[in-house]
């Protein structure tokens, strides 16, 4: 038994669309979509596209999260050279298969660096952090939520970098044994 096909017709043309449409001809939206009237998606969706989950945006800091991940998106792009520089240690699992995360956010803060998989947030700090009052709750809130913070001082990642990578070897084998 042979099934007959329709032959395939070629795209339309401009304006070759409306009297294919009323000859009856292809399918078009209505028939795709199951509803009469249609033209199809919308130009930025495909027909195959999940609509958006009901419960992303909601909940009472939706926009505070979302201000986080805009200025966790801004201070990636302006990172200090000291977190370039460590960064380019860290990115890709290059450090002991480690995935790190740069300038991510991690409950109501922003982290330098951060691998989930060992809880473990690292800080590259300047001058202007010493004796910091923010920082000191920062690192309550990362301890309270099982984080193990390490603090470096741009001047160390510039000048000692494999030092500091030595420091967060051991921190990690201890860690990790």
């Amino acid at each position: 038994m042979s099934v007959q096909r329709a032959p395939k017709n070629p795209s339309p043309l401009a304006g070759e669309d409306a009297a294919r449409s009323a000859a009856g001809e292809g399918l078009g939206g209505e028939a795709l979509l199951g509803r009469s009237g249609s033209r199809g998606p919308s130009p930025g969706r495909s027909l195959r596209s999940q609509p958006t989950s009901p419960a992303r945006g909601e909940g009472k800091n939706a926009s505070v999260d979302r201000e986080l991940v805009r200025r966790a998106r801004t201070l990636r792009s302006n990172m200090t050279n000291a977190e370039r520089k460590l960064w380019y240690a860290l990115r890709d699992r290059r450090f002991a298969a480690f995935k790190f995360r740069r300038q991510a956010p991690v409950g109501p803060f922003i982290a330098d660096f951060v691998c989930f998989e060992a809880r473990l947030v690292i800080e590259v700090d300047g001058g202007q952090h010493a004796d910091s009052a923010q920082d000191r709750r920062r690192d309550h809130w990362f301890a309270a939520n099982k984080f193990w913070v390490m603090r470096f001082w741009n001047n160390d990642v510039l000048s000692n970098l494999e030092g500091v990578m030595t420091v967060l070897g051991k921190a990690l084998e201890v860690k990790w044994s």
